[in-house]
C-alpha cells in the first residue's frame, strides 16, 4: 500500500513537472514568429490573395533573392481608398466646391469630429456618477463529492475487532444557485463630482472649438493648394509664351543667316536659349503635377482623379485688403479657435483644482442588496465573483434576505497622495494660464504678419505688372531691331529673359498676394465664415 501511494505521487510530481515547463515554454515559443536574425528579412505568412495573417494561419512565402519588401495586400488598398471625383465636362471644380468636398473627405475632419464626440460622451460619464449604481448578480452551480473510509474496523461482541481493507463509501450530489441585486450610490460629495463635470464641460467646449479649428486648417490647406497648384498652371502657361518667343528669336537669327546678314554664333546662342526655355518648361509641368496632386490630398480624394479647375486669374486686387485696425485685430484674436480652446482649457485646469481639494472632504453614500438563494450544494459559502462579489450565504436551503446601509467615508490619511494630487493640479493650470498668455501673443503675431504679407504682395504686384509692361514693349523693340537689322542677338536674348523673369514674378506675386489673403483670414480666424 506504501509503495503504491509512492508510485501516484511520484506520477503526479513528474505530471505537474512536465505541466509547468509547458506552460512555461509557451511564452518564449512565440519568438520564432519574430525576425530571426537582425541582419535578415522577415518572411510573413501570407493567404492566397498576398494579405499578411498570424502565423499558422496562411502560407509561408518564398523571398527569391532575400529582401526587406513586404507582399502585397489589395484589401488594404480597397479599404483605405480615398473617393474619387467624376469629372465635369461642363462646369470645372471652383474653390468652393473643393472645400465643400474636404471638409467631408478629409480624414482631419472626421477625426475631429470623433474627438469631440468623445468630450460630449466624457460629460454624460461624469454626470452618471449622480446616479446610483444597480449591479445584478446571478451564481448558480453542481457539485458532487463520493468519498470512502480506508483502514475500517468491525466491532466484535466480546471477541475485538475485525479490520476491513476498505470502509462504507459516501455520495453526495446538489445543486444551486444565488440571486443578487445591489445598489451603491454616492449621496453627496461636497461639490468634488460638480468640480469634475464643469471640467469635463470645459475640456469639451475645448473639443468643439478645435473642431471647428480642424474645418479651418482644412479650408485653408485647400485654399493654400489650390492657389499654390494654378500659381504652377500659370508658370506654365507663361513658360509656353516664353518658348514661342524664344523661337521667334531663333527663327530671326536662322534667316538673318540665311540672307547672309547673320553670323552662326547668333543662331547658336538663339538656339542655346531656346533650349534654356524648354529645360524651364519641362521643370514647371512637373512642378504643376506636384501641386496638382498636393491639392487632391488636402481634399481627401484620390490622388488618381483627374478634373478640371476654374481659371482665377486675372482678379483685381485692391490695397483695402490689407488694412486692420487696433480694434479689428483684438477682435480677431478672440475668436480664434486656439486662443478659444486654450481659454477653455484653463478654465478645465481651474475646474480639476477644485475637485482635487473636494477629495479631502467627507462622502455620504447608500449601499444596499436583495438576495435570494436556493439549493442542496451544502455549502456556506460562495467565492466573489469579478469586482462585484456575491455575498456569502448558505446554499443547503432556500433564504431571501435584503440589505440597506448608509455611511459616511472621511479621508484621513493617504500618504499625501491627495496633497500631491492637488499640487499637481494646480501646476497644470497655471501651466495652461501661460499658455493662454502665449497663445494670445502668438495670435497677435501671426495676425500682424499676415496683415504684413498681404501688403507686401500687393505692391509686390503693382511692381511686378509695372515691370511686365516695360519688360514687353522692351522685348518688342529689341526683337524689331534686330529682324531689321540694328540691333544685335545679346539685346533680344536679355530682353526675352527679362520679359520671362518680369511675367513669372507678376504671376507669383498675384498668387502669393491671394495665398497671403486667406493665411490673414485664417489668422484673424475668419476663414469658413459666411
Amino acid at each position: 500500500m506504501t509503495r503504491h501511494r509512492q508510485t501516484v505521487t511520484v506520477t503526479a510530481t513528474a505530471t505537474a513537472t512536465a505541466t509547468l515547463l509547458l506552460l512555461a515554454g509557451c511564452a518564449t515559443s512565440e519568438l520564432a514568429t519574430a525576425p530571426p536574425r537582425p541582419d535578415r528579412p522577415w518572411t510573413p505568412d501570407v493567404t492566397t490573395e498576398g494579405a499578411i495573417v498570424p502565423p499558422g494561419h496562411g502560407k509561408r512565402g518564398l523571398t527569391l533573392p532575400p529582401g526587406y519588401s513586404l507582399p502585397a495586400d489589395p484589401e488594404v488598398v480597397t479599404r483605405g481608398a480615398s473617393p474619387a471625383l467624376p469629372a465635369r465636362t461642363a462646369q470645372p471644380y471652383t474653390l468652393a466646391d473643393l472645400i465643400d468636398i474636404a471638409q467631408s473627405a478629409n480624414p482631419q475632419t472626421r477625426r475631429a469630429w470623433n474627438t469631440a464626440r468623445d468630450a460630449a460622451l466624457a460629460v454624460g460619464i461624469a454626470r452618471s456618477t449622480y446616479l446610483p449604481h444597480l449591479t445584478a448578480t446571478v451564481v448558480g452551480g453542481w457539485s458532487h463529492s463520493h468519498g470512502q473510509t480506508s483502514d475500517a474496523s468491525l466491532a466484535i461482541n466480546g471477541y475485538g475487532t475485525l479490520p476491513l481493507a476498505n470502509g462504507p463509501g459516501t455520495s453526495n450530489s446538489g445543486a444551486g444557485e444565488v440571486q443578487t441585486l445591489g445598489l451603491e450610490w454616492l449621496l453627496f460629495d461636497f461639490g468634488r463630482r460638480e468640480a469634475t463635470i464643469a471640467a469635463a464641460r470645459q475640456a469639451q467646449i475645448a473639443t468643439n472649438v478645435l473642431f471647428t479649428a480642424a474645418h479651418q486648417k482644412v479650408i485653408y490647406a485647400v485654399t493654400t493648394a489650390f492657389y499654390t497648384h494654378a500659381a504652377a498652371t500659370a508658370r506654365v502657361r507663361l513658360l509656353h509664351t516664353a518658348l514661342d518667343n524664344a523661337q521667334h528669336v531663333q527663327q530671326a537669327a536662322e534667316a538673318r543667316l540665311h540672307q547672309g546678314q547673320g553670323t552662326i554664333l547668333d543662331v547658336t546662342q538663339a538656339r542655346q536659349a531656346t533650349a534654356q526655355v524648354a529645360l524651364r518648361l519641362v521643370q514647371a509641368e512637373g512642378e504643376d503635377e506636384n501641386t496638382y496632386l498636393a491639392l487632391l490630398t488636402a481634399t481627401g480624394v484620390s490622388a488618381d482623379t483627374r478634373i478640371g479647375l476654374e481659371d482665377v486669374s486675372g482678379r483685381p486686387l485692391t490695397q483695402d485688403d490689407a488694412r486692420l485696425s487696433e480694434d479689428m485685430v483684438k477682435r480677431a484674436v478672440a475668436r480664434r479657435p486656439d486662443v478659444l480652446a486654450a481659454y477653455a482649457a484653463a478654465r478645465a485646469a481651474h475646474s480639476r483644482v477644485s475637485a482635487a481639494r473636494d477629495a479631502f472632504l467627507p462622502s455620504i453614500f447608500m449601499t444596499g442588496n436583495v438576495s435570494y438563494a436556493t439549493g442542496r450544494m451544502n455549502l456556506t459559502s460562495v467565492p466573489g465573483i469579478g469586482s462585484d462579489s456575491a455575498p456569502t450565504l448558505n446554499l443547503s436551503a432556500n433564504r431571501f434576505s435584503s440589505l440597506v446601509l448608509g455611511g459616511i467615508s472621511v479621508p484621513i490619511f493617504d500618504g499625501g497622495l491627495r496633497a500631491a494630487v492637488v499640487k499637481q493640479a494646480q501646476d497644470q493650470s497655471d501651466s495652461a494660464e501661460v499658455t493662454l498668455r502665449q497663445t494670445v501673443n502668438d495670435s497677435i503675431q501671426q495676425i500682424v504678419a499676415a496683415e504684413n504679407a498681404v501688403r507686401t504682395g500687393l505692391h509686390a504686384y503693382a511692381a511686378a505688372t509695372s515691370l511686365r509692361t516695360a519688360s514687353q514693349t522692351s522685348f518688342d523693340a529689341a526683337l524689331t531691331a534686330y529682324r531689321s537689322g540694328t540691333g544685335s542677338i545679346t539685346q533680344a536674348q536679355l530682353a526675352q529673359n527679362g520679359l520671362l523673369d518680369a511675367e513669372i514674378s507678376r504671376s507669383d506675386a498675384y498668387y502669393a498676394t491671394l495665398i497671403a489673403a486667406a493665411g490673414l483670414a485664417f489668422g484673424t480666424g475668419a476663414l469658413g465664415g459666411t
